[in-house]
């Protein structure tokens, strides 16, 4: 029944009314009902097992406001793995940095490379928490920007992962900054690197 709402039908519910749909109805709405919902609606009305319920196809028809200004952190929270990565790069970059700090460090291992580039500088450095930092894949690493690189904090630095420091391309090396490399840089991770690498680093810490 719920499938048969028209849009303005489903613009007028009430957060209640939004709470009430059984899963399974809020499951089975096209994608012009889902983006017909209010970001009131969505923070207001939407629980965390119709979240939950929602298709990929649903999350990634949402559009960038109902993301960043209709989704809760607690939402963000609940998100499954498929339905983060079914995220549109449009939708990753919308997201606040409050968003993004509350994905789960598993569900940040899940986002595709494309998703990881689509973040800005301010979300990679005043977003990612150091423990997602440290559950980015050798993939998701090699595939920030050099601005990504240039813009972590010394703390998220020394988080990577030994095996992602050492994926790193060479360009992304060469935009470590000096108080990058000497307050973020661990002796593990120094020790990771390839020869050329410390070669690169030699003479930036020099």
């Amino acid at each position: 029944q719920a499938a048969a709402l028209s849009t303005n039908q489903v613009a007028a519910l009430s957060s209640n009314q939004v709470a009430a749909l059984e899963t399974r109805d809020l499951a089975a709405m096209k994608t012009a009902q889902i983006q017909a919902l209010s970001t009131a609606q969505i923070s207001a009305g939407l629980t965390s097992a119709q979240l939950a319920a929602m298709t990929t196809a649903q999350i990634a028809a949402l559009s960038t406001n109902q993301v960043a200004n209709g989704l809760t952190t607690n939402q963000i929270v609940g998100l499954t793995t498929a339905q983060a990565a079914a995220l549109t790069t449009a939708q990753a970059a919308s997201l606040s940095t409050q968003q993004i700090a509350a994905i789960s460090t598993a569900t940040v291992a899940a986002l595709k490379t494309n998703q990881i580039a689509a973040l800005s500088t301010s979300q990679v450095a005043n977003g990612l928490t150091t423990n997602q930092i440290a559950a980015l894949s050798t993939a998701q690493a090699a595939a920030l920007s050099t601005n990504q690189v240039a813009a972590l904090s010394t703390n998220q630095v020394a988080a990577l992962e030994t095996r992602d420091l050492a994926a790193l391309k060479t360009a992304q090396i060469q935009s470590l900054s000096t108080a990058q490399l000497s307050a973020g840089l661990t002796t593990a991770q120094l020790a990771a690197l390839t020869t050329a690498y410390r070669g690169i680093l030699g003479k930036r810490r020099g």
